[in-house]
């Protein structure tokens, strides 16, 4: 008997020390993976840091070239908006502000804050127009034109998005969007309701729409959808053409598409 009990503690202090024993081994495996990892993932930032004062010139002037190299940070986790520690060629500690600011040879005035101020310039001339809301495509082909805001640039609709989003920590209220398939940009706090954005798709589909092409189509009330378009007219989200049969309303952001 007191044999048998031997045998049953001996196998089940053994199990706990087998037990403890894959516990330490997979903790020791899980240390030195994560290890491995950063290990990699620095090289990797330190080489990208490198190629980017190499190339800083050609990420500089082209557009696609620069949106590429962006994606790539992002792959890694580096964000190219954000400050740097990375050390530069001489070995000494990089300078204060983001790496584009390195990059580009900017100090306060680099690139992408020099797009977000003409984001920000063209967003405010143009509220009157379409209510604060401008599709990213029509920002990108007028600060290339540089219409009133001083020299046109080189820029990507990737470009516009990091500048807007370089805006977020200022709470500046500006923000991107999504209207059916077009992204916009939004440069009032206020929010678009459900109701709103399906006649702004509806716009972007037909051209224009009517009270009874909403009615028809969505099976709305009539007052539902006439409160609907008075807001937007209100915000100046849509024109109205009193010219026809019945009143047609238009979007300007839809229409300045049209126009590029």
């Amino acid at each position: 008997m007191s044999s048998r009990r031997g045998v049953g503690l001996s196998a089940f202090q053994n199990r706990s020390a087998l037990s403890t024993s894959y516990a330490s081994h997979g903790a020791s495996l899980r240390s030195t993976h994560v290890s491995s990892l950063q290990n990699q993932l620095s090289v990797f930032q330190s080489l990208l840091h490198n190629f980017a004062l190499q190339h800083g010139d050609t990420i500089k002037s082209d557009p696609t070239f620069r949106a590429e190299f962006a994606r790539m940070c992002n792959a890694i986790g580096v964000d190219p908006l954000a400050g740097s520690n990375v050390k530069g060629k001489s070995g000494g500690k990089a300078g204060k502000g983001s790496w584009w600011a390195q990059m580009l040879g900017g100090d306060v005035n680099d690139f992408y804050f020099e797009l977000a101020v003409r984001v920000v310039e063209l967003c405010r001339k143009t509220r009157g127009e379409n209510g604060g809301l401008i599709g990213v495509e029509e920002c990108k082909e007028r600060v290339k034109k540089g219409k009133g805001i001083g020299g046109g640039m080189d820029v990507s609709d990737d470009d516009i998005l990091r500048a807007v989003k370089s805006l977020g920590p200022l709470g500046s209220g500006f923000s991107v969007i999504t209207v059916g398939s077009r992204q916009m940009i939004r440069s009032i706090p206020k929010e678009l309701n459900t109701d709103q954005s399906t006649v702004l798709e509806a716009i972007q589909v037909l051209g224009y729409i009517t009270c009874s092409v909403l009615e028809d189509n969505l099976r709305w009330e009539h007052a539902r959808a006439e409160t609907v378009i008075q807001d937007l007219l209100a915000d100046s989200l849509v024109w109205v053409d009193e010219q026809c049969p019945e009143r047609e309303y238009w979007s300007p952001v839809a229409m300045g598409s049209d126009d590029l």
